[in-house]
């Protein structure tokens, strides 16, 4: 699983940083020791969380200790009817964000940062290869979320598919520096509660504000939303 975390980092960052290269060249120029320390960093964290992953699949596979189910439809072999699909994706996104909120702020405070986030807000500012780019501390705060989550809430394994490919395809795209989504959806309404690379390039430029990964939902309620920067 270390294995596979590791070359799942290098395979997405590698292809938005590529994508970088064609839609904004030289946006990555001179920084080629910061990119081998976010590469560096990034592997260390593939092993941090491939270990909790090793756990699931094998607890799923060999044992059924977790909630994650195959079947799905209304027949008689359906474990969950299929709204509970689109609910689970829902939650499952609310509740890691909530915890990256609440220990992302908490990672801010000055003793605290120095210890364990620093080595995230080295990079300045941040490349596609800065998503995993984490103390191992910080890492291992982070590698457990969803891992404990399948042991409580049932998720269909599509649906769990789809919430590591939105928690992968949005960790890289928030950080590599420019805004790959059209600007009337970032800031239209729906935007307004939605994080992309805008919303999280300010936390990069001013640390104490915008501190959620999906939603803007704590930020807006706990008065540290401070808005979009243009990257």
């Amino acid at each position: 699983m270390t294995a596979i975390v590791g070359l799942r980092y290098l395979a997405t960052s590698g292809l938005f940083a590529w994508i970088t290269a064609r839609m904004r060249p030289g946006l990555y120029d001179g920084m080629t020791r910061q990119i081998r320390a976010e590469i560096g960093w990034s592997l260390a964290s593939s092993a941090i969380y491939g270990i909790p992953s090793g756990v699931v699949a094998w607890g799923w596979q060999a044992h059924g200790w977790t909630r994650i189910y195959g079947d799905a439809g209304h027949g008689n072999a359906a474990t969950y009817p299929l709204w509970w699909m689109p609910v689970s994706l829902f939650l499952y996104l609310f509740l890691h964000d909530t915890w990256f909120y609440w220990t992302h702020r908490w990672m801010h405070r000055p003793g605290v940062f120095r210890l364990m986030h620093a080595v995230h807000h080295a990079s300045r500012p941040p490349t596609a290869w800065a998503a995993m780019s984490f103390h191992p501390l910080e890492a291992v705060s982070g590698a457990f979320v969803i891992p404990v989550l399948v042991f409580l809430i049932p998720i269909h394994v599509a649906i769990l598919a789809m919430v590591l490919t939105i928690m992968t395809v949005m960790g890289i795209a928030n950080h590599m520096g420019w805004e790959m989504f059209p600007r009337r959806l970032v800031e239209s309404r729906l935007g307004h509660w939605l994080i992309t690379a805008s919303h999280h390039h300010r936390h990069h430029e001013n640390y104490r504000c915008n501190y959620g990964l999906y939603f803007r939902f704590w930020d807006h309620l706990c008065g540290t939303d401070r808005g979009l920067s243009r990257p």
